[in-house]
Order: structure tokens, then sequence, then C-alpha cells
């Protein structure tokens, strides 16, 4: 349990692309869609760790030639939701619309738990780190350990998850006014590009 509990932080707790989408997304919807949202990163963390439990060896070295494309695909997904956030943003702007947060919400809670679960199945890293956990002597061997590590991965990720949803829906509430999403969503815009950026670099 706490070697599942200390894998699902150390892949958790650096906020990269991910977690800083995960943190806009929240504070421009709610906090009904980042929990979802954060559930699916959380999953998508949960899937890699039973598969690394259950197969790292065989799979570990299979994903290294694929890293490259899946890179890719990562990048061209971050970059066309960055570029669909500030056009939005910048159109609804001009419209000087003053609907509430609840209203503008772009996406269902089920779409961004599938979206987050998709854009972090995309990162192989994830399952090669849990791998090199598992076979690196983590004390993960029988099949009910196996079991505890995957489950203690998955909340501890879900933990983080959920702290960074938080701190959108606290972020949203604190700059619900037009100029404040505006500057938020192109800010968060910016942000999530030049990480797509430092990805391929």
């Amino acid at each position: 349990m706490v070697a599942g509990l200390l894998a699902g932080f150390g892949v958790a707790l650096p906020v990269g692309r991910v977690g800083t989408y995960l943190v806009a997304l929240t504070a421009r919807t709610s906090l009904r869609v980042g929990v979802f949202a954060a559930l699916g990163v959380a999953s998508a963390d949960g899937v890699y760790a039973a598969v690394a439990a259950g197969a790292g060896t065989v799979l570990a070295p299979l994903l290294v030639p694929v890293v490259g494309p899946l890179r890719w695909a990562s990048v061209v997904v971050l970059v066309g939701l960055a570029v669909m956030g500030a056009g939005k943003a910048v159109r609804r702007y001009r419209a000087r619309r003053i609907d509430s947060l609840q209203q503008e919400t772009p996406v269902g809670a089920w779409t961004a738990y599938f979206g987050m679960l998709g854009m972090t199945m995309l990162n192989p890293w994830t399952v090669i780190y849990f791998a090199a956990l598992v076979l690196g002597g983590s004390g993960v061997a029988g099949f009910g350990e196996r079991i505890v590590f995957v489950v203690a991965a998955f909340v501890a990720s879900a933990s983080w998850q959920l702290v960074l949803a938080g701190g959108g829906a606290l972020l949203g509430r604190l700059l619900t006014g037009a100029l404040g999403r505006l500057v938020t969503a192109l800010a968060s815009s910016v942000l999530i590009v030049a990480l797509a950026v430092r990805l391929i670099a």
C-alpha cells in the first residue's frame, strides 16, 4: 500500500501540461466538471499502474519506439485545446456576455472525464514509470499485493488531482468578471502552448 501511495503521488505531484489544463478547465467551468476531470486523470494513472503491475516487463520496452508519435499527438491535442479556449474567450469578451459560470460550461462532466482520461493516456512515460517501480523491487509480488498497489496508486493520484481541481474552482470564483475571465483564459492558453512546446523541445 505504501509503495502504491508513493508511486501515485510520485507520478501525480509534478504539475505538467495535464495538471495545468485541469486547473484551467475547473476555473472556467465548475467544481463538478473539475472533479470528473480529476478522476479521469487518476483513472489513467490507475490503468497504467495496473498494466505495469500485471505486464510491465513485457510492455515497457514495447512503448519506447512509440514515445515520439504519442508525444506529438499530445502536443496536437494541447495546442488545439489552447486555441479553442483562447478563441472562445475573445469572442465572449467582445460580445460582453454576462452569463453565469455554470451557463458557460464548455464541456459536461463526463466529457471532461473521458477527455482527461484520453489526454493522460497519451503519456507513455507513466506506464514506464510504474513498470520501473514494479520491476525495481517495490515490494509488489503476489496478486493481492498488486491489487493493493494499483488501488493505492489510484487513490494517491486522485487525491492530488482533486486538490488541483479545488484550486481551479477557487481561482474561478475569484476571477469571475468579464476581464478576469478573458485574462485567465488567454494566460492558460499561452501556458498550455508553452508546455506543449517544451514537451517536444
